[in-house]
């Protein structure tokens, strides 16, 4: 079972196997294969990218890391996630 942080929402785990199964997205293309809507996809980006999930490739581009796929493999705990902000 993934174990999700208390930052997370529901829709960030769909968010995270969408990039993870089609490559590099952006918010409008998450919602284009099936995942929440693009406004709450580009909210959810950048927080999944702060902490370390994704990766911001370009202006509104995001690509999964390997915490990302770790955390959908179930081998990453993401409470245990620090922001890239604070850790800096």
């Amino acid at each position: 079972m993934r174990q999700e942080a208390e930052w997370m929402v529901p829709s960030d785990n769909k968010i995270l196997e969408l990039i993870r199964e089609y490559g590099n997205l952006t918010p409008t293309a998450i919602e284009d294969l099936g995942g929440p809507s693009a406004g709450h996809a580009r909210n959810r980006c950048p927080v999944l990218a702060k902490y370390g999930l994704l990766e911001r490739i370009s202006r509104g581009l995001y690509g999964i890391t390997a915490e990302g796929e770790a955390y959908l493999n179930e081998e990453l705990d993401a409470s245990e996630l620090e922001s890239v902000e604070e850790s800096e």
